[in-house]
């Protein structure tokens, strides 16, 4: 068997390798377009930084040490220019020479990756994107010596991390984005704190407003702003690298990338297609989604080598797990958030909390901010999200086992998590999700969201703040009276009968105080999450706001 990977990253050479361990007989061929292969992109923009000093960490293999254990033909600065699915044929330009030969294959595995989104303005062609050891290597001579200014046109996962390492060197950093808020897969109040902490480290962000012209030492917004960029860098994102599939006639989905199957064959016979580059199964709705993440090539990868060796395989559709280091905040996430549950129509019900990373007693304790998405009836875990110095990794990777396990949120109760002091809680953050869960479920108190406190207060609805008069002296909801939750029994009598939103710091005095006045005879709603989170949304703070 003859079995040809155009693609040398992540999911390429990870069934490259997988098929060798299965097939010590097979002839494996991998064609790469650039100089190296397997190497760690997710590290590439931390060497710019200089956190990761030496390149060469960043490689993990060569063609030499492929060859030497897996008895590999790997060849780098070969590019894959034509495939003839009929003749299963492959037309490969060598780089470096200029010539052109042709590769029969018994099956051909595509693993082309993703390409940068370089936007069509004026003067864009001095932008340096980020994808590839050669896109760092240029990157890494650019800011030595260090730059006055630079300009990172884009707020997404790569977009925030090189502006870190940007700033790490010293260099004056500007993120520009044209969405309202940066991390788009964060729902907004979540993003702002991610916000906060760009800006505390120094970066500037214009927040939708998008680059309109480059010039050789400035961008010029389309608000009319001209900032001074002596460095760009393009980082909104990737597209499917999809050129030779279309041009080889397979098909191609509605979101752009290759349509593949359960074991992730194309449309032709005897081609697979895995990585960045194809649609993977969503596994909310079923849909084919565009997740370009190392981990997801892996498996795919190992999926492939493995049906082709004609082992059982377990294919999986995807739940979207993602994280990302800003300064000194952990960002994270999994399933879908709540922008998309609402654009596709579907029910959710939503919890906000604001714990510690460990026990408050211990020392060291961080506040983290976490949400969680979940079915009103059956209690599905439909997304979740995290925000916070330290303890958000942990959470956010119980809560996408809990999805992959189909636990419901109110069973999130019942998990046991490892627990002392220095690293957690009697009660987890998770655990605590679960029981806010079950609460809502069984319909014990209803919630109110930072989204509609506004419709709420033009209807005339009461507000009332539970905390202590020193909380509520720096900063409240506009118009809400202050009953501290330990004078409520003696006080309620000074209310309204008339609908009640109670607010406490984080939701859980104002949850107490919610179920008293209701006993009470007052119609009580707690704000969920509570001044905290509305403190952080848009309804509070204007998402544009330019330092």
């Amino acid at each position: 068997m003859k079995i040809v990977i155009i693609g040398g990253v992540a999911g390429g050479m990870s069934a490259a390798t997988r098929l060798r361990r299965l097939n010590n007989v097979a002839e494996i061929v991998v064609l790469e377009r650039s100089h190296h292969v397997s190497y760690a992109n997710c590290g590439l923009p931390y060497y710019v930084g200089g956190v990761i000093e030496d390149e060469g960490a960043l490689l993990l293999e060569t063609p030499q040490s492929l060859h030497a254990r897996f008895r590999l033909d790997v060849r780098v600065n070969n590019e894959a220019v034509a495939i003839d699915t009929q003749a299963q044929t492959v037309v490969v330009k060598n780089l470096e020479s200029g010539d052109t030969y042709e590769l029969s294959y018994d099956v051909l595995i595509l693993s082309p990756g993703a390409v940068p989104v370089i936007p069509p303005v004026p003067g864009i062609e001095r932008a340096l994107p980020l994808r590839t050891v050669e896109d760092v290597e240029r990157m890494a001579a650019a800011v030595r010596p260090a730059p006055e200014s630079a300009v990172v046109i884009g707020g997404g996962f790569i977009g925030v991390e090189i502006a870190e390492n940007l700033v790490r060197r010293g260099i004056a950093t500007t993120i520009i984005e044209a969405a309202m808020q940066v991390l788009a897969p964060l729902d907004p109040e979540m993003a702002a704190p991610v916000a906060d902490e760009l800006r505390g480290h120094g970066v500037s962000l214009y927040l939708g407003d998008s680059v309109e012209s480059v010039s050789p030492t400035a961008v010029r917004l389309a608000s009319g702003e001209v900032i001074p960029a002596e460095l760009l860098i393009v980082a909104i994102g990737v597209r499917p690298d999809t050129r030779l599939a279309r041009d080889a006639g397979l098909t191609i989905g509605e979101r752009g990338g290759i349509v593949v199957d359960e074991f992730n064959r194309c449309s032709a016979k005897n081609v697979y297609a895995i990585g960045d580059a194809v649609e993977k199964m969503d596994s909310l709705d079923g849909l084919g989604t565009l997740v370009p993440l190392a981990n997801l090539a892996n498996r795919q990868g190992r999926v492939v080598a493995d049906h082709i060796a004609g082992r059982v395989v377990r294919p999986r559709a995807t739940i979207g797990t993602a994280i990302v280091k800003v300064f000194d905040l952990t960002v994270a996430m999994t399933g879908w958030n709540e922008k998309r549950l609402a654009s596709q129509g579907r029910t959710f019900l939503a919890i906000h909390t604001h714990p510690t990373s460990h026990a408050k007693y211990y020392p060291g304790a961080a506040t983290m901010a976490l949400k969680l998405l979940f079915d009103p009836e059956s209690g599905s875990i439909l997304g979740a999200q995290g925000v916070g110095a330290e303890g958000v990794d942990k959470r956010i990777d119980v809560l996408a086992t809990a999805i992959r396990g189909g636990l419901s949120a109110p069973e999130l109760a019942d998990l046991e998590l490892a627990y002392a002091p220095p690293f957690g809680s009697a009660k987890d953050p998770v655990n605590m999700l679960g029981y806010i869960a079950e609460n809502l479920l069984s319909r014990l108190v209803e919630t109110v969201q930072w989204s509609e406190v506004d419709d709420y207060r033009v209807r005339g609805t009461q507000f009332v703040d539970v905390r202590t008069p020193q909380e509520f002296a720096v900063g409240s909801l506009p118009g809400a009276v202050n009953i501290p939750i330990d004078e409520l029994r003696e006080r309620f009598g000074e209310l309204d009968d008339v609908e009640t939103i109670v607010n406490c710091e984080v939701g859980q005095r104002g949850h107490a105080a919610t179920l008293l006045l209701n006993e009470l005879g007052v119609r009580a709603m707690n704000l969920d999450g509570g001044f905290k989170t509305w403190h952080s949304s848009p309804a509070s703070v204007s998402p544009q706001l330019v330092s």
